[in-house]
């Protein structure tokens, strides 16, 4: 079982999102604003899955592709289909494109997993649990782990940047 939690200790809140057929989820505490995704400024010499930044309300923000990062196959809808999840990851403002968002529930901490090493393989670190959600089971992200410390680095020199103009 998960400790914590958005809510009371019972409970948590999160934002259900959609990649490919998957179901994810990620704490509404870190979620700030959901909007529809609009023009990307590429940028060179990124990771593969860091699509670029977009300008919201004057404030510079990294979009990071989450199919790209979770090696999830299939052709993306283009920017015009996508939607954008503004995250707080360890106090900078991070973008995540998703393929929709469905809803915000509340899951009791009881029906949400550890997920298993040898169900998971290497890419559990991105994983804060696993919940079962009506008949479905939602994979509940650690947005901390999204990113490497060097990428939370330069993003956060970028936010510097775009505040100095």
């Amino acid at each position: 079982m998960v400790k914590g939690g958005s809510l009371s200790g019972k409970e948590m809140q999160l934002v259900v999102f959609h990649l490919q057929e998957e179901d994810f989820g990620v704490d509404i505490r870190q979620v700030k604003e959901v909007l529809k995704l609009s023009q990307v400024t590429h940028l060179p010499h990124t990771a593969e899955y860091i699509e670029g930044v977009i300008n919201l309300r004057g404030e510079v923000i990294p979009v990071v592709n989450l199919r790209k990062r979770f090696g999830i196959p299939g052709e993306q809808q283009g920017h015009e289909g996508q939607w954008v999840i503004i995250v707080e990851i360890e106090g900078t403002q991070v973008g995540l494109t998703v393929d929709s968002v469905a809803e915000v529930i509340r899951l009791p901490l009881e029906a949400i997993e550890r997920p298993s090493s040898t169900i998971a393989g290497t890419k559990s670190q991105f994983l804060e649990g696993v919940g079962k959600y009506n008949d479905r089971l939602l994979i509940i992200l650690k947005l901390e782990t999204i990113l490497t410390t060097e990428e939370r680095i330069s993003l956060s020199d970028l936010h510097d940047w775009s505040e100095d103009d």
